[in-house]
């Protein structure tokens, strides 16, 4: 059980790593250290298991690329500033591949192969570990130099109770701890590389308390459980291991979980976080914060817009030459630009009032097409409407939806200032739950980056020069109200696509 804790919660952080957060080089060789680790565990834990040759060999192949990835890891971690660097990680590569080249060799069958093989490991440990000594001294006083010390102090530490724990079990057979330390070790290394915030020493003693607490809380639940439910109950030491196991192990598979379902079901990012009434009840009071604040807000903002148009307007009969004239124009269409951008906040903050009828969502595209092209904004666009007739109605507010196709339409044709296509195409699927209306607009402009593509929906995020960064994010939420979902892909260079699903009516 303690190998397979340490096996496990490797495994765990350094997928999370992988799967979540900034992959920059620390992170993504601290993952690659963890996987190591893992694999050296997995082939100790089953070789316990099966007498079988393939689970030593594992064992001794993860723990020979322990060494390289450790240095690896040290040398990003020491920020390229200590005596590691990487022609350490190449050295230690090519020893780590002579050791598994011997694998298949009878020197593996040498008696003492395997404690050369530790003692490697363990001597590259102690060389990264003083690396890391030396570039604590270089550091001047900073939150930084303090996060590595308590890793610096933490090592020793773990090293301490790993060495009692092991004569403890020679001497009195009891159950090994080491796993347990030597993961609570990898947890700690973790909230030191991905979470720089914490730079306290009491940031880090508090949630040691907190994994102590709920691992002995999580112990008492299953004893208390077992107690009444089962005859036999199992020893103290292993529910110890498994509670702590699942305790740290919780937060990584939560982040993997909201990554996986953030890709597959981009519209449920919530569902990790809006799981208790108190968590929707704090989002409709930050909502209606919000809705307080907004005229407050637009008041303050139009009442000197106002006067400074006024003032410009009046300055204008009073303009002499042609340069004042074109310069009091600007002022005054910026004053109408900046309140316009009031009118849109006031648009997102405020609650929609939603006016819902039985509405069709081929007759709103046709009125959304014809309102695009007597504004004469397709002339080089080709508009293509591939409508199935056969849609049922909606429960919509048919002005928010055309807003929403609107927009989306709007800015379909800015991306292409050299024209193209643009295509509404509408479908009925069938659910289990009932009928819905599928809507697509694609185009075939300049494409979304992956980095705005992330962010497109968020209140106020724009690649515009002069946009506002609201229009994506009221049409999400006028979407949202009415119980629909709106998604986007796109290809840079080939165009962009936007799905809008809004349900017809349940089945009975």
């Amino acid at each position: 059980m303690d190998t397979f804790t340490l096996a496990a919660t490797s495994f765990i952080i350094g997928l999370s790593l992988l799967i979540t957060g900034k992959k920059d080089a620390l992170r993504r060789s601290f993952a690659a250290f963890c996987a190591a680790l893992f694999v050296a565990q997995t082939g100790v834990f089953f070789s316990n298991i099966f007498a079988s040759p393939i689970w030593t060999a594992i064992e001794y192949a993860g723990t020979l690329a322990v060494a390289p990835l450790a240095i690896r890891f040290f040398f990003h971690l020491t920020q390229k500033r200590s005596y590691l660097t990487r022609g350490s990680v190449l050295v230690a590569t090519l020893i780590s591949a002579a050791g598994l080249a011997a694998l298949f060799t009878p020197a593996s069958q040498w008696l003492y192969f395997p404690l050369a093989l530790h003692a490697y490991a363990y001597c590259v440990l102690i060389i990264c570990y003083m690396a890391l000594v030396v570039h604590i001294r270089r550091l001047p006083p900073s939150a930084d130099k303090r996060r590595l010390r308590y890793l610096l102090i933490a090592c020793p530490i773990a090293l301490a109770l790993c060495a009692a724990d092991y004569l403890a079990h020679l001497g009195f057979g009891t159950p090994q701890i080491s796993g347990q330390v030597l993961a609570a070790l990898l947890y700690l290394v973790l909230l030191v590389i991905a979470y720089p915030q914490l730079s306290e020493l009491h940031d880090f003693l508090a949630r040691a308390f907190v994994i102590l607490v709920s691992t002995v809380t999580g112990a008492f639940i299953f004893y208390l459980a077992a107690f009444f439910f089962s005859d036999s109950l199992p020893s103290f030491p292993s529910v110890i291991m498994a509670s702590f196991l699942i305790v740290i192990s919780v937060t990584p598979i939560k982040m993997i979980l909201k990554k996986i379902f953030s890709y597959f079901y981009p519209d449920s990012k919530d569902v990790f976080t809006s799981l208790y009434e108190f968590d929707e009840k704090l989002e409709r009071e930050k909502a209606l914060l919000l809705a307080e604040m907004a005229p407050v807000f637009a008041h303050e903002i139009r009442n000197p817009l106002g006067s400074i148009k006024g003032a410009a307007q009046y300055l204008q009969t009073e303009a002499s030459t042609e340069e004042q004239q074109k310069l009091l124009d600007v002022i005054i269409e910026e004053v109408n630009r900046l309140n316009s951008v009031v009118s849109r906040f006031l648009d997102y903050a405020r609650p929609f009032q939603m006016k819902v009828d039985a509405v069709n969502i081929n007759d709103i595209i046709r009125k959304a097409v014809s309102v695009i092209r007597a504004n004469r904004l397709t002339e080089n666009i080709s508009v293509v409407l591939d409508l199935n007739e056969e849609l049922p109605c909606v429960p919509a507010d048919g002005q928010q939806i055309l807003q929403v196709i609107l927009n989306v339409a709007l800015n379909a044709i800015e991306a292409m200032p050299e024209g193209g296509a643009l295509t509404f195409r509408t479908a009925r699927l069938e659910t289990d739950t009932g009928t819905d209306v599928a809507v697509s607009i694609r185009d075939t402009g300049s494409g979304i980056s992956a980095e705005a593509l992330a962010n497109i929906f968020k209140p106020f995020y724009t690649t515009k020069e002069r946009g506002v960064g609201l229009g994506l994010a009221i049409c999400q939420r006028i979407v949202r109200e009415h119980g629909g979902s709106i998604r986007v892909k796109s290809l840079p260079g080939q165009g962009s696509v936007f799905f809008i699903r809004l349900a017809a009516a349940p089945k009975s």
